[in-house]
């Protein structure tokens, strides 16, 4: 079998890290021996988000072909993935395709996929915000409603697969494939290095959680509305009041520098710190042994679920419910009332109980590649 495995962004590779390493592993997995793959990326060869410490820390190798589609127009980008794609399926005889999540270059590869009449596989399949404004939103539908196999994560995406029109044989119900790359590289993250800046914020009383939380921040709307921004900031801070809690927030240039600047003129500067973006293994370290996470992304939500640790989710929706009715997740939408007091909770320990999901047991990626394989 030939197989195409595409990513459209930093974040892709990290679902789909898994897939490879059962497939490198031939020894172990001799099942999946015969088959060939390639790994895709839709974008530049020189991004500067594809730093070679991401590889590593996946272990896995840097994609084999760079179809150089490079556009902030989304429109525009659609089109580049579509016309530089097709060249590439018609020069490479493939079997079946592997697309993940929800970017509008993932749907351009969909769509060129089942225009070929080559089998299309979706991992992270089945999510949805109900918020038809938003263009991700789209490419969800369209992206689902093409594809053959649907791997979703959890019994909610199941019933939304269903529910969107999609045959229940198409559908499975394979877990959360980002457990996986902890389960993997648990002993590599146990071990993680941490910079010199952010170890010297850690209280080291033992083994376990230390009295910090993780902040981090990467939606654009969020990090481009000031006012809102600082009432979340703001709301975190009070929150923290009444405890010895130190806040540690690697972020990104754009967003640390509006943090920054709002953290200045707050009560208590020295609470909040930020510090520069870290690699997978070390910020999967500073996460897993955290007193509890503030975040708008859902990754690190559903990863706090699995180690079982507090998290508050800066939005008013997840694409993985499990987060919330079965593990650590809160939502608190962008509501600074609900944030400082949920922050307050989790400053002082008190949090409700959990669980991890099922199927969240970090066998996801060998299920995939047995679906696809028969």
């Amino acid at each position: 079998m030939k197989l195409a495995i595409v990513c459209g962004a930093r974040p892709n590779f990290i679902k789909v890290a898994p897939i490879i390493r059962v497939l490198e592993s031939k020894r172990e997995n001799a099942q999946f021996a015969s088959i060939d793959y390639q790994l895709i990326y839709t974008g530049v060869e020189d991004d500067a988000t594809l730093e070679n410490s991401l590889f590593d820390s996946l272990d896995i190798k840097r994609p084999d072909v760079f179809l150089g589609a490079d556009s902030q127009n989304l429109n525009e980008l659609t089109g580049l993935v579509m016309a530089k794609f097709e060249l590439y399926l018609q020069k490479n005889p493939t079997d079946a395709v592997i697309v993940v999540d929800d970017l509008a270059s993932t749907m351009a590869t969909a769509i060129v996929t089942k225009k070929q009449g080559i089998l299309l596989a979706h991992i992270a399949a089945g999510t949805r915000s109900f918020d038809i404004t938003m263009p991700k939103e789209i490419n969800r539908l369209v992206i689902d409603g093409l594809s053959d196999i649907l791997f979703t994560a959890g019994i909610s995406n199941n019933s939304i697969a269903n529910k969107g029109g999609t045959e229940l044989s198409k559908v499975y119900m394979v877990g959360n494939i980002l457990m996986d790359n902890l389960r993997y590289n648990h002993d590599r993250i146990e071990n993680a290095v941490l910079p010199d800046k952010v170890n010297a914020l850690i209280p080291h009383i033992g083994e376990g959680r230390y009295p910090y939380i993780v902040f981090t921040l990467n939606r654009k709307a969020l990090i481009g509305d000031e006012e809102k921004l600082r009432s979340l900031v703001e709301a975190v801070i009070r929150g923290c009041d009444d405890v010895t809690m130190t806040v540690i927030a690697p972020l990104r240039p754009n967003a640390a520098k509006v943090v920054e600047k709002i953290v200045r003129g707050s009560q208590h500067p020295s609470l909040f710190n930020i510090v520069e973006p870290l690699d997978y293994l070390q910020f999967s370290y500073l996460t897993a042994h955290a007193a509890g996470i503030i975040t708008d992304s859902g990754n690190v939500a559903e990863e706090a679920t699995f180690n079982q640790v507090p998290c508050i989710t800066l939005n008013s929706y997840t694409e993985h419910i499990e987060t919330v009715k079965v593990g650590t997740n809160v939502l608190v939408g962008e509501d600074p009332e609900l944030l400082a007091k949920a922050t307050n909770d989790m400053c002082h320990g008190e949090w409700k109980k959990s669980a991890i999901p099922d199927r969240w047991d970090g066998r996801t990626a060998e299920r995939i590649l047995q679906i696809i394989n028969n």
